[in-house]
């Protein structure tokens, strides 16, 4: 098992970077939280776990210990892969996240791409007594960048809208998170979330 890679980025993609490390280059998927803050050129250390599949050997990392210990419990869930985990934590932090388990905020959870009813409810009924809140988390953070105030039905209309034109549900989830306001139109956070798409 690979626990981190040290190395500098040498490619940045939408859904991973490669990182340098000693001259051989690794593929590693990568939340939208990290990619934030990673750079070209920069050095850095990832938390990584290694998925291991019949027709591949995938890389996950983590500049932050806490994303990592959430995607590790995450993986653990009947339903939840890596990816759909990876996902999780490119639509909320992992503050945010244990706030919404602890409140049994199925509403909330359910408003991450990727994660349907029967699954939040299997989220908060086998992480429940396994995660828990920081000393200093304050209730009013609990809007996770998913924009509580916007109906459900809006948000959902625009992913699936952005999903059918070829982004995956991570990026939009990402995209979404990054614009949301109060009151938009499905037609609206499309129209911005293209707008967003067309700097990178």
């Amino acid at each position: 098992m690979i626990g981190y890679l040290k190395g500098t980025v040498s490619h940045l993609y939408n859904e991973h970077c490669f990182l340098d490390v000693q001259g051989v280059g690794y593929r590693v998927f990568i939340p939208a939280s990290t990619r934030q803050k990673l750079t070209v050129g920069a050095g850095v250390t990832l938390f990584t776990h290694l998925n291991v599949r019949e027709d591949a050997l995938l890389l996950y990392g983590f500049l932050a210990a806490g994303e990592y210990e959430l995607f590790q419990h995450l993986i653990t869930i009947t339903g939840v892969g890596p990816k759909v985990a990876l996902g999780v934590l490119s639509a909320i932090n992992p503050d945010e996240f244990r706030a919404a388990i602890s409140q049994k905020n199925a509403a909330l959870l359910t408003r991450i791409p990727g994660i349907g009813k029967k699954t939040a409810e299997r989220l908060i009924l086998e992480l429940k007594d396994k995660i828990g809140l920081p000393d200093d988390f304050t209730p009013s953070a609990v809007k996770a960048g998913l924009a509580a105030e916007v109906p459900q039905g809006a948000r959902q209309e625009a992913i699936q809208a952005l999903v059918s034109l070829g982004y995956s549900q991570s990026e939009v989830g990402a995209v979404l998170q990054k614009i949301a306001a109060d009151g938009l139109s499905a037609e609206e956070m499309i129209k911005l979330a293209l707008k967003e798409f067309a700097r990178r």
